[in-house]
Parts: structure tokens; sequence; C-alpha cells
């Protein structure tokens, strides 16, 4: 592990909620053709949720087992909802890797339509989650307040003052209301120092799959850690020589707490602020934002891959910052389309790092070596 300092006070995990009916039936499931799986492996079945999840499954039984993906890239785990064919999947399934942290919430319905039996292997294990409203919460408004007291104008400190305390219980409170993900932030994979717990947590549980080949699963997590380790160092090592003074973040939505928790970034606000990335934003919010954008010298608004840029534009465009869209947008809910920054895990941090720091005016350095190609 690298030697970040981070201070991580996070709610207990949280159990998986329900969510809302399915209406296939067993009937309907049996007429229906399985989806691809990843590959023509003879060994189990391993459907995994999220193309998080799932690209962390494919590292770890590399060509040894089949490996069916339900969520697509650039598809949301808020609001999905499994087809019949998906379902079958489940109904074969030898063992189903989640995220979990509450973050699928059809997953109930969708394992009880199915009548999975599996081994169900939850990444989320152990890892204790921030919540609506806990100290990080506080921590990001009283930086903000910090920052707007070090403006140039004492109209833009008193202006700063005002929106911190404000914008904070809205935030609070609407993401209280609206992130239906019951006590904790589910996007845990944000920070790579968590991505290595989740890999530890599905390796240790495909070792009690039947059919698994072990010796690999144990041979593929100590290279791809080793991966995530040198991910983490090379982040920390370029956000840290950036003044703690302009580490700022303004993203699409609640999905990067962990991520600026982790290498000491102002998080200043987010277009949609909350968990999910189905909510809206209202007029008083984006005014709110475009206020503490102004307050603090942020430079860029950025868009998430997944999401609709124009919203970030609009506040980015009021603002007079960049917005950063398109094939600059970053990678949060889900990883992109084969062939582009976002295709894997490694792949899309590399990209949101980049981008972030550049968004800094910082060149950063050279990857490392082993996360090249």
């Amino acid at each position: 592990m690298t030697a970040r300092s981070s201070a991580r006070r996070r709610h207990l995990l949280t159990p998986i909620a329900g969510g809302a009916a399915l209406v296939a039936s067993t009937m309907v499931l049996a007429g229906c053709a399985a989806p691809a799986a990843s590959d023509d492996a003879d060994g189990p079945k391993i459907v995994a949720t999220t193309t998080q999840v799932g690209d962390f499954t494919r590292e770890l039984v590399g060509d040894t087992a089949s490996v069916t993906q339900l969520l697509s890239p650039g598809q949301s785990a808020h609001s999905f909802d499994p087809s019949a064919a998906q379902l079958l999947a489940l109904t074969n399934a030898d063992a189903l890797v989640v995220n979990g942290a509450g973050l699928e919430s059809w997953l109930d319905d969708a394992m009880q339509a199915s009548g999975f039996d599996g081994e169900l292997i939850d990444a989320s294990t152990g890892i204790e989650l921030f919540g609506t409203e806990d100290e990080h919460g506080d921590e990001a408004a009283d930086e903000h307040a910090d920052e707007a007291e070090a403006a140039e104008t004492e109209a833009a400190d008193e202006h700063a003052d005002e929106h911190a305390d404000e914008t904070a219980d809205e935030h609070a409170e609407d993401s209280h209301d609206d992130h239906g993900h019951g006590e904790g932030n589910p996007h845990i994979w944000t920070d790579p120092e968590l991505a290595e717990q989740m890999v530890e947590n599905i390796a240790h549980g495909l070792a009690e799959v039947p059919g698994v080949d072990a010796a690999t699963i144990e041979a593929n997590e100590s290279d791809y850690l080793a991966d995530l380790d040198a991910l983490d160092g090379w982040i920390d090592e370029n956000v840290a020589a950036v003044p703690a003074a302009d580490r700022l973040l303004v993203t699409n939505h609640d999905a990067f707490t962990y991520f600026v928790d982790a290498y000491d970034i102002t998080f200043v606000g987010s277009v949609i602020p909350s968990f999910d990335d189905n909510a809206e934003p209202s007029a008083a919010e984006i005014d709110d934002l475009v206020a503490k954008i102004a307050a603090t010298g942020v430079k860029a608004v950025f868009s998430e891959a997944s999401i609709s840029p124009k919203a970030a534009e609009t506040i980015a465009s009021e603002a007079g910052v960049t917005v950063y869209s398109g094939p600059d947008a970053l990678y949060g809910d889900s990883l992109g389309v084969a062939g582009s920054d976002g295709e894997t895990y490694l792949g899309s941090q590399l990209h949101n790092g980049r981008l972030i720091l550049e968004s800094w005016g910082v060149t950063p350095t050279a990857v490392p070596e082993a996360l090249q190609g």
C-alpha cells in the first residue's frame, strides 16, 4: 500500500436494499437465451453486475471461467432493470459478483425472480462508507470557507461565507432525500486503495466457488493488486505536488467522494448534488454552485462519460470556466466502451487523474511501466 495519509471517517457498511419488483416469470425465462459471456471458457459461470466489478472479476479469472456482465459501458446502475435473458444468466450462474454498498437497489428482486442459488460475492464487504451527514461533508464546507477567506476582495469573502453553511445544509438534505442508497455512498471504487480491497473480497469469494482454479485466482490477484498499488502511488505522487489550495474539484454528481478523500482534494460541489446520477439539479442549486465556483477560483467543471453534459456545460458557461466533456469527461459510475480510455478500471483512473491534474495546470509524470500498454 502507498504511504498516503487519509482520515477515513465513514459510516458502517449497510446491507443491500431491495428494488422495484421484476415481472419476468419462470416460463419466460426458460424460453430466453442467456446473454453472451466474455469468453468461451468451460469453467464456472460467473455473473458480475457493474462494469467495475466485471473488470475486476475478469482480471482475476482470466480465461478459466465465463464472466457475464449485466451492465453495459455507460449504463447507470441506479436505474438498471435486468432483462429476462440476464435473469436467466443469473439462474445458471455459479457465482454473482456485486459492488454492494446498496448500489444495486434492484438486486434482491433480480435474485428472487431468477432463483439464483450460487455464491454471492459482495465486493464492498468490510468497507466503511461515507454517509449523507458525516464529517466529510462538514470538512468540505470548512475547506470551501477557508478558500473563500483567501479571495482577493472582501465582497467575494462575504459571498462565499454566506454560501458555505447554506449550501452544505441544503446539500446534505438533498442527498439524504434523493440518493436512495440507505446510509452510505456506494461509489467506493473511485479510491484505488478501496478498489484493492474490493479485488481481495472478490478473489476470496471466487475461491469458494466449485470448479474455480484457485491457483490462477491467487496469481492474478497478486499481479493486479500490484497494478492497483502502482496506480494509487502515481495519483498520490502527482496530486501531492499540487498546492493544497489549488486542489479544487467540481464534478457532475457525488460519485468521487472517496477519491477526493484519498488524495486530500477540496470538493467544491457537484452539478447534481446527489449520489444518484438520474437526479436533476434545481435552479437554486445551479446558482449556488456557480457562486461557489466564482468564490473559490475553480477553473473547470467535469462532466461524466455516462451522464448528459448539458447541465455541466451550462454551469461552466455561466461561471466562465472550462468544461470537460465528451472524450474528456470523467469515468464515474461506469467504465467506457471498448477502445476508449475508460475501457478498463486502470485506464479509467489514469484518464481521470490526468485530466484533473491538467485542469490544475499540471503535467503529470510518466505513467508507471506496469500500467503502460
